[in-house]
């Protein structure tokens, strides 16, 4: 008769030690997750499934348990980007990845800009054109620096295997990301700049601020007004963001920056409610080379209000 109450207790406790241990690397495994599928909603899912398996596993075969849940995190994560292909295929206009609020745990200046480079836009956006496997073999290598033994592990290939897709994600990386580091201080004042000159209607110092063959990207989801596919060059750009924020739709909006991602975004309120968040990419001549417009509702739901907004 004594034996039931005392398993409960014994419940309990290896419960609140098994919540415990897992809300102690949440953070990271949520990290790891919007790394993979690119989506605030998609990751908070795969690490609610992630718990799941968790809260059931043994936990005398697990040696590391960072490394273990990140494993786990990375395994549903890849199985939740490949259920996105067929939303992707019939998204209206490009797709970009959905502007978080990324604040590390640590206040160490390396590790700190470490997971800005990992959760910019510009890098999410090169991680969208690698393979599922190239993508969370980078993500576990260069981000978490698991063994290639663990990765293989992980992702079901033999550790040579891994090698040769870590490697081939990395050139791919390397290639297409931003090679040189901005200053927060230049960034945000080209971007209050910038935002001004738009909102004013200043052709010809827009235009200035721009690289010549500057891409923009929008993202509106068929739900606001966007481009539906990426265009190029100076003319074309500043002629389309002077007439989207001189439109009937964007007109009278309230202009802000904020963090998000780890760098410096403009943000457009219509009211409390955030209607854009733009991400500016400089070259080495510190104009803008890569614009990055995200307007569909849907994807902004985790940056801050305007009354949050500090």
């Amino acid at each position: 008769m004594n034996d039931e109450p005392t398993r409960a207790v014994g419940d309990v406790d290896d419960s609140d030690e098994l919540a415990a241990e897992f809300a102690e690397h949440r953070a990271v495994l949520v990290g790891a997750a919007y790394r993979v599928v690119g989506s605030v909603t998609d990751a908070e899912d795969v690490v609610q499934e992630t718990w799941l398996r968790w809260s059931d596993a043994d936990r005398s075969e697990v040696r590391e348990v960072r490394a273990y849940l990140i494993r786990i995190t990375t395994r549903l994560a890849l199985n939740r980007l490949r259920q996105q292909k067929s939303r992707r295929e019939n998204y209206v206009g490009p797709w970009l990845p959905e502007p978080i609020v990324a604040t590390p745990d640590e206040q160490d200046p390396a590790a700190i800009a470490e997971v800005a480079d990992s959760v910019s836009m510009a890098m999410l956006v090169v991680l969208e054109t690698l393979s599922p496997l190239e993508r969370a073999a980078f993500v576990l290598r260069e981000v978490f620096d698991l063994p290639f033994s663990e990765i293989g592990d992980t992702l079901g290939r033999s550790e040579s295997a891994v090698r040769q897709l870590a490697h081939r994600a990395r050139e791919h990386v390397h290639a297409r990301q931003p090679r040189h580091r901005v200053d927060k201080a230049r960034h945000q004042e080209l971007t209050n700049r910038f935002m001004a000159a738009s909102s004013d209607g200043d052709y010809e110092q827009v235009v200035a601020m721009l690289a010549p063959d500057v891409e923009l990207v929008s993202d509106g989801g068929g739900k606001r007004r966007a481009a539906l596919r990426p265009m190029y060059g100076a003319d074309k750009v500043a002629r389309w963001l002077i007439a989207v924020i001189s439109s009937p739709e964007t007109l009278g909006m309230e202009f802000a920056t904020a963090e998000l991602n780890g760098e410096v975004a403009y943000l457009a309120y219509d009211g409390e409610t955030v209607d854009t968040a733009g991400f500016l990419q400089l070259d080495e001549h510190g104009l803008i080379d890569h614009i990055y417009v995200v307007r569909n509702p849907d994807k902004l739901t985790g940056v801050p209000t305007k009354n949050r907004l500090c």
